[in-house]
């Protein structure tokens, strides 16, 4: 189920990405967009213009759309906007959306005290986990999950090295990086953290839209 269910996770470019489930299309982070349906749900991590891109998100918005974001990104968004903090729960749709903690533990960039955001979505049955900008953290270990969305770019996020204890820690079955190729970080990046990987868990590197 969860290697059919990774097929309708499309890879919208650094930290974007749309899965169509069964009752809803679901969005994350849209960034440079070339192309994708409108969305039911929009979901934003922080506040940062590569993750709560306005310009991207009102292409994607449609009557209905619901955005789910931290206090700060709403303050830009207009339409169905509902915050939350980590440890919120909420279902939109027969989507279950959980918030859970996005931080830096040796970098400004991302401060524990903004309370930004990662996200466990449930779509279908499947359990997602969209990592968000953040360095490897206690609470990954509390997450029960089956397809981890994390980035590998470092800078501003963990190292590729860093995303593999990651992985490792939250043990999904399947594990896809982000957060590279685009504004900093390579797709050998990708490569590197698919290739420590191997024998843990499946890494899936899916083409950009």
């Amino acid at each position: 189920m969860i290697k059919t269910f990774v097929k309708q996770i499309k890879w919208l470019g650094h930290d974007g990405f749309s899965i169509q489930g069964a009752g809803a299309h679901v969005v994350i982070d849209p960034y440079q967009v070339r192309q994708s349906a409108p969305a039911d749900i929009i979901l934003v991590t922080h506040a940062h213009y590569d993750h709560c891109s306005v310009a991207d998100i009102e292409k994607l918005q449609a009557d209905g759309t619901v955005i789910v974001t931290e206090p700060e990104s709403a303050l830009k968004l207009t339409g169905d906007v509902r915050i939350v903090k980590p440890g919120d729960q909420l279902t939109i749709n027969e989507i279950h959306i959980e918030a859970v903690p996005a931080y830096n533990t040796d970098k400004k960039f991302h401060p524990k005290s903004k309370n930004w955001l990662g996200f466990v979505v449930t779509i279908d049955g499947v359990r997602i986990y969209h990592a968000g900008d953040t360095d490897l953290i206690d609470e990954m270990a509390d997450l029960s999950v089956d397809i981890a969305l994390l980035p590998v770019s470092g800078t501003y996020v963990m190292t590729a090295d860093e995303a593999v204890q990651a992985a490792k820690s939250i043990q999904p079955k399947i594990a896809i990086p982000m957060h590279y190729d685009s504004i900093v970080g390579s797709r050998s990046d990708a490569q590197t953290f698919k290739q420590e990987l191997s024998g843990v868990c499946d890494v899936v590197i899916p083409g950009q839209i």
